[in-house]
């Protein structure tokens, strides 16, 4: 086995482990943290990184590893996983089933391969450079409407949505008003795959982090969608603008977060 494959098969056990850990987790009674006012991290996530990891370790000692919750390992390896054990936190604390695992690989700085896995709805999105993207196996491809006021948006709120001067609220406000709805689910990496599958035309949202959007931005781009910053530029998953849509309304997306600068 060649080790792309090798890195594939080990990001599948790894997001199914985690996934079950997640799963179980939720008839548990949850410890709960805060990192900040509204970010907050229970012992479900812990875990759930620590697996991951462990799974990771067991086949590539020396690989780079940027997780959520510190599991983060620096080298001169050109692999990086990007992880996020559990995203959609404050849903899952909520006990609100929209939460998934996300873990993105990349290779000399590009990202190659996206897991995604929603454990509740046992849905399992993958994406390889190249090779299209798949949800349990068969293809998906993004929606074909090309109207804004004919689609279904999704959005989310940074955590500083209370202190922050660029909170998205006034892009939420323009967009309900052309847009057929907007969603607000809580999860970007369920979110991104979502636009992929063609359940949602566009998404946006300001303050993400690599974890939330690496596999999800390879999913979304392999099944034929667009993702960019907020005014089309290429998208880099460090940057605090995540703009993703079928492509088809790309430019009036574009056009109308312009509009709230």
């Amino acid at each position: 086995m060649d080790e792309h494959a090798l890195i594939k098969k080990v990001a599948l056990s790894s997001a199914k482990k985690a996934g079950r850990i997640l799963k179980e987790g939720m008839t548990r009674g949850l410890t709960i943290s805060y990192k900040g006012d509204l970010n907050l991290v229970t012992q479900i996530d812990t875990l759930s990184e620590q697996t991951i990891v462990a799974e990771i370790r067991k086949h590539f000692k020396d690989h780079q590893i940027l997780a959520e919750e510190g599991h983060n390992h620096a080298s001169t390896s050109p692999y990086r996983w990007i992880i996020d054990p559990l995203d959609g936190t404050t849903n899952y604390a909520h006990r609100f089933p929209y939460f998934c695992v996300s873990i993105g690989v990349e290779f000399e700085g590009e990202i190659i391969l996206g897991v995604i896995y929603d454990p509740v709805r046992q849905e399992l999105f993958i994406a390889e450079k190249g090779k299209g993207a798949t949800l349990n196996n068969k293809s998906i491809g993004v929606s074909p409407i090309k109207n804004l006021s004919e689609s279904l948006l999704v959005t989310g709120f940074a955590y500083n949505v209370r202190t922050a001067k660029n909170n998205n609220l006034n892009h939420f406000s323009n967009f309900i008003k052309k847009a057929q709805a907007i969603r607000r689910m809580g999860s970007a990496a369920l979110d991104l795959c979502y636009v992929a599958c063609g359940r949602f035309e566009g998404f946006w949202e300001l303050n993400l982090k690599p974890w939330d959007t690496a596999a999800g931005s390879l999913i979304l781009t392999e099944a034929g969608g667009t993702v960019t910053d907020f005014s089309g530029n290429p998208f880099l998953i460090d940057h605090p603008e995540t703009l993703a849509s079928n492509g088809k309304i790309h430019s009036a997306m574009v056009g109308l977060l312009g509009k709230g600068q």
